[in-house]
């Protein structure tokens, strides 16, 4: 994970997967209903559009990211609905050619950012390849809320280890977040990916372990499936706790689907 671009590319093939999706929907399906409560398709590509805006504010203009970190401050429950409310009123079109532009402007502006540079966010600074990986993560879970409202199911791809990543490494922040004490002992974390093969992270003799499908786990860390009906395991207290309120996002806990 130390470069970004590998990750780059794989965000720049999500994306336009999922503008696949709605590059040719009438004008009248864009206000269909997603499982995000109150949210339309519009309001999926919306909130990519805005984010992707703020994102490049933190690679060029870190003064205007600030600012932007201020007014989350002041409504932090309401600032990213509001955010793509208003992005969302567009027409189709417009907000369509926007996200594609915008977007595209991000993933080269990302290929420019220093080695060693830390990007300002509204959890922990990053690093180009880590805002890329959210990024991707955030595409990949807004697309799945976009492909359950058109009925589609979208193939998994080996695109889905950059988004188990982020879900392992933000195991620490989901017990904060929720108020609890983060574990002292380490985790394993063995997942089927799609070709057949198991991605790993953590001490082999781990007592802590979540095991399950890749594609599973990043339901379960997006918050996109019950967790109930995913095929992920856990093996002792710390882990089972995890699987409830597992999140890869910044922000306060979810709610779940």
């Amino acid at each position: 994970m130390a470069t970004a671009a590998p990750i780059v590319d794989d965000l720049r093939a999500e994306s336009d997967a999922l503008d696949e999706l709605v590059a040719d929907l009438p004008a009248a399906r864009w206000a269909e209903v997603t499982p995000a409560p109150g949210w339309t398709i519009a309001h999926q590509i919306a909130h990519l559009l805005w984010t992707d805006r703020v994102a490049l504010l933190s690679v060029h203009d870190e003064a205007g990211f600030t600012k932007a970190l201020g007014a989350a401050a002041e409504d932090p429950g309401g600032f990213v609905d509001r955010g793509a409310e208003e992005i969302a009123a567009a027409a189709p079109a417009d907000l369509l050619a926007d996200w594609r532009a915008t977007r595209n402007r991000l993933h080269d502006a990302l290929l420019t950012v220093a080695d060693g540079r830390k990007l300002p966010w509204f959890g922990p600074p990053m690093s180009a390849a880590s805002m890329a990986t959210a990024r991707l993560m955030e595409t990949w879970a807004h697309g799945l809320d976009v492909a359950d409202a058109l009925g589609v199911k979208r193939p998994a791809t080996a695109r889905l280890r950059s988004i188990a990543h982020i879900g392992v490494r933000t195991r620490d922040y989901a017990f904060a977040v929720n108020g609890l004490a983060v574990p002292a002992d380490p985790f394993r974390v063995e997942l089927a990916a799609p070709d057949g093969a198991m991605w790993t992270w953590g001490p082999e003799d781990a007592r802590q372990r979540v095991t399950g499908s890749a594609e599973d786990f990043c339901f379960l860390v997006t918050q996109r499936r019950p967790p109930a009906d995913l095929d992920v395991t856990a093996e002792g207290e710390d882990a089972h706790k995890w699987l409830t309120i597992a999140q890869a996002f910044a922000g306060p806990p979810g709610p779940g689907r």
